[in-house]
């Protein structure tokens, strides 16, 4: 335990020595400001466009922004925070495996399932803070200019995209198991999810995909309901645990 706790230590003081911790926590910082920011200037945005629309044939009516606005900037913009993420970290097992500093851990006695749960912990941690940030920023914003009790199932809502970037977080370490260099990781998890991604265009599956989890902003409008996302909730846990499993078992038979 003591060796497990060393190095999940060593790997949160690695985020910040190499500035990764600051850069995620800024874009993300940003990315929660600017949802209730794009809403409200919205009105003043489409204003200054009337009279080029106008020259087109389109006029420009009264704007009424709500806190649905903002939320729909939320569900738009946090895809970019976790492609952002897994750019940043996805080099997170194969800089290891180019430099040989696991070589030297392992040779001490630290166990290789440990070394693979300290990252998967590091990761989650990250993404948990950084996601939550971004959406009670947003939260408390909207709660400011407007009321959030227009929006259905915020919380819910908020539970399945989070859950959605702990599953390509998985695929992410499922793939720096097998891969020996960041661009192939980057490849790889970019890979699976389109291929879900795909998938979901066919009607009769979509709603037991894991993509299904960022369709938020249905749940806030309510145009569906709580019951449309237990089957993708249920079946991306039973992943994420499988891909992290695997994992384990993949990185302690490596040859690194």
């Amino acid at each position: 335990m003591r060796t497990l706790i060393a190095f999940t230590k060593k790997e949160y003081m690695e985020q910040v020595r190499s500035r990764k911790l600051l850069v995620l926590g800024i874009i993300f910082l940003i990315l929660g400001l600017m949802n209730p920011l794009v809403a409200k200037l919205m009105p003043k945005i489409m204003e200054g466009m009337a009279d080029q629309l106008a020259e087109s044939g389109l006029t420009v009516g009264e704007i009424k922004v709500t806190a649905l606005n903002s939320w729909e900037q939320f569900f738009k913009n946090i895809s970019t925070g976790l492609i952002a993420f897994v750019l940043l970290e996805s080099g997170l097992f194969t800089r290891e495996y180019q430099s040989g500093t696991l070589v030297l851990s392992l040779t001490k006695g630290l166990k290789r399932y440990k070394v693979v749960l300290a990252k998967i912990f590091v990761l989650l941690t990250l993404w948990t803070a950084f996601f939550w940030m971004t959406f009670i920023i947003t939260y408390v914003y909207n709660d400011f200019y407007w009321d959030n009790s227009e929006a259905s199932h915020l919380l819910f809502s908020g539970i399945c995209w989070w859950l959605f970037g702990a599953w390509v977080i998985s695929i992410m370490v499922l793939v720096s198991t097998v891969s020996k260099s960041g661009s192939s990781v980057l490849l790889g998890t970019g890979g699976i999810v389109f291929f879900i991604y795909l998938l979901g265009m066919i009607p009769k599956v979509e709603k037991y995909l894991e993509i299904k989890l960022t369709e938020g902003l249905k749940l806030v409008n309510g145009q569906s309901v709580v019951s449309d996302y237990v089957p993708a909730l249920i079946i991306t846990l039973i992943v994420s645990d499988v891909f992290f499993i695997a994992s384990i078992f993949i990185f302690n038979k490596k040859s690194i």
